[in-house]
């Protein structure tokens, strides 16, 4: 697997690719008009996209691939297997042109997107669902449960539940930050997709949920024993750069 973090900026929302498979590799609380969510806006670990890394993992070629999309302050991911894709948060009001030029960068259009996964409900993370469905016209809309009925879109909505399978992916209830909370983690290359039940610290290393916005912070630490009880190899996440791709379950247990 190789991984390859470009820099990128809130001003530009610049696509930052993770790749499992090959060489190509904002928090606020606005929401989209399709979308409703918490109300504030959470000024979390920036991601600053100021540098650049290359490190190479095992991996076989047609495995998942992951391409990070960095938004400034928060990160979207593009996921894809083949000729399909899924989209993993949206970003704030204004990131689809992002995500979508990250599809592109990829080989892929809206169209082939599948599914569109909400970690949770906050704004940084569905505001720009509106800007998406209107071409991911083939996509389903997943959020968890205490999450899924405060998202609105034109799209299928479905609830995603602890144990089930998205995109091959097995979904993770990692409630805390929000009831709904949800992570997904695939077996196979051991990614692990979190939102903001964890964050980076912008150095290669990992937090917790952040604690100014997390309402249930001993349900949030629970949620991160329950990650690294899964042994995650690579883990991405909402707020502090790009994905961590070293001792991520040591990392994780030492959170817990």
């Amino acid at each position: 697997m190789a991984i390859l973090a470009a820099c990128g900026s809130s001003a530009d929302a610049t696509a930052s690719t993770t790749t499992a498979a090959a060489d190509t590799s904002t928090e606020s609380g606005e929401t989209a008009a399709s979308t409703t969510a918490a109300p504030e806006a959470e000024a979390e670990v920036a991601d600053d996209g100021a540098e650049e890394e290359v490190v190479e993992q095992a991996g076989a070629p047609g495995e998942l691939q992951l391409q990070h999309v960095s938004l400034g302050f928060v990160s979207a991911y593009v996921l894809v297997r083949g000729s399909e894709a899924a989209i993993v948060d949206t970003g704030v009001s204004g990131s689809g042109e992002a995500i979508n030029d990250a599809l592109t960068m990829m080989g892929l259009a809206p169209s082939n997107v599948r599914h569109i996964i909400l970690t949770h409900n906050h704004g940084d993370h569905v505001g720009g669902l509106g800007e998406l469905e209107g071409e991911m016209t083939n996509a389903t809309v997943w959020a968890g449960v205490g999450d899924v009925d405060t998202i609105r879109t034109s799209l299928t909505l479905s609830e995603a539940n602890d144990g089930d399978e998205i995109f091959g992916m097995g979904v993770v209830g990692t409630p805390g930050h929000t009831v709904g909370s949800i992570s997904v983690f695939d077996t196979d290359t051991g990614l692990l997709v979190a939102g903001d039940a964890i964050n980076g610290d912008g150095e290669g290393g990992l937090l917790g949920a952040n604690p100014d916005f997390t309402p249930d912070m001993e349900g949030a630490n629970a949620s991160v024993a329950k990650m690294a009880a899964l042994g995650p190899r690579v883990a991405a996440f909402g707020h502090g750069g790009a994905p961590v791709t070293e001792d991520v379950t040591a990392k994780l247990a030492a959170i817990a």
